[in-house]
């Protein structure tokens, strides 16, 4: 299959970035590099392409019903301009994918992960409930995330839009350099930062305006590779690496998004279920304590016993040195406790801590 582009690929050729396949697009994967475009986001303002991501829209009476079965969260607690962080889960408990249920005033809107949008938009399709229309716009809808500390100075030059009155987690339809679009108080680096939900015909233009604005304050475009390890600092979950179909939210500590007690959803039973028996297993967060950099598969041990496995592990740009999360035996699961990755036969000792492991920024 050909890797599609998205609509801001020709800026990212102009701008030297390492493309390469993701998700089925071409995707920029670094331009000066990981560590100095992690530090821009921590530090200045980056920007990312993120139009690989899938948009659902969902329309029709009962639409409501329909996301509330369909996801873990509480839909019926959102208002208008609000958004929600969710899951979709299979009927024994395990992971369909995270994503985001934005609230309109006659439809919502899904965001899903780039990797899973046919299998989510199959698995919606699935469960569809009478009087609702389920459209998958991904092809139409271009995304730019702006993020870090000087994302509200760089875009409030470019909106009428008083930015610093959108709360975390929702949204305003209103106008950014001259075009229409979504302003989203959202973002995947802990930083303060917005995501920009837009006509794909009006990419060029939003990048070059914004890079425009931002240029007093060191703006640079960033890749997928940074988006990477800024996620990880703050522990938030990657679809393929802590969570997926073998993984249900309890132990993957998205406890705190599943409504159990809610009207039914898919895998209620199932989690209730896995909730009364008590979970065997949590991914928890893990700093090296010695030289090296974990990575996904790598097994964690504690006094020679093997206790579970790393999901995700870099080295930190921020902390400079190695943290990871894993699934670890419920016994092990305390901050404090001394553990041991195994790299390539050597083990290396670390330390589970309390996430995230830099602070977040996000308001």
């Amino acid at each position: 299959m050909v890797a599609k582009k998205t609509s801001f690929y020709n800026k990212h050729v102009e701008y030297g970035a390492k493309i390469v396949p993701f998700a089925g697009y071409l995707m920029p994967i670094q331009y000066t590099g990981i560590i100095d475009e992690h530090l821009t986001v921590r530090n200045n303002v980056g920007v990312f392409d993120v139009s690989h991501m899938g948009e659902f829209l969902v329309t029709g009476e009962n639409a409501e019903n329909f996301l509330n079965n369909l996801t873990v969260n509480n839909v019926e607690k959102l208002e208008v301009g609000q958004i929600q962080y969710s899951a979709m889960c299979y009927p024994d408990g395990g992971i369909v994918d995270d994503l985001l249920v934005y609230k309109f005033k006659d439809y919502y809107l899904m965001v899903v992960n780039a990797s899973n949008i046919e299998k989510d938009y199959a698995w919606a399709l699935e469960n569809l409930m009478d009087n609702v229309e389920l459209k998958n716009i991904s092809e139409n809808t271009a995304l730019l995330a702006v993020q870090g500390p000087q994302s509200f100075k760089t875009l409030q030059k470019l909106t009428e839009v008083n930015l610093s009155e959108i709360p975390f987690y929702h949204f305003k339809e209103d106008k950014l350099a001259g075009e229409k679009l979504i302003i989203s108080r959202t973002g995947y680096t802990g930083e303060m930062g917005f995501e920009l939900y837009h006509n794909p015909k009006d990419s060029e233009k939003l990048w070059n305006e914004i890079f425009k604005a931002g240029e007093e304050f060191g703006i640079k475009p960033v890749g997928l590779g940074c988006r990477d390890t800024l996620r990880l600092e703050m522990k938030y979950a990657l679809y393929g690496n802590d969570i997926d179909k073998t993984t249900n939210p309890l132990e993957a500590g998205l406890g705190w998004i599943t409504k159990l007690k809610k009207n039914g959803f898919i895998g209620q039973e199932a989690l209730q279920q896995i909730k009364e028996q008590g979970l065997k297993r949590r991914n928890v967060a893990f700093e090296l304590t010695e030289r090296g950099i974990p990575r996904q598969g790598y097994k964690i041990f504690k006094d020679g016993e093997e206790i579970g496995n790393v999901t995700s592990g870099t080295m930190s740009p921020s902390l400079k040195k190695g943290i990871g999360t894993g699934y670890v035996a419920k016994a092990f699961q305390k901050s404090g406790t001394e553990i041991e990755i195994e790299m390539r036969g050597k083990f290396v000792k670390a330390v589970i801590v309390k996430p995230p492991f830099v602070p977040s920024r996000t308001s």
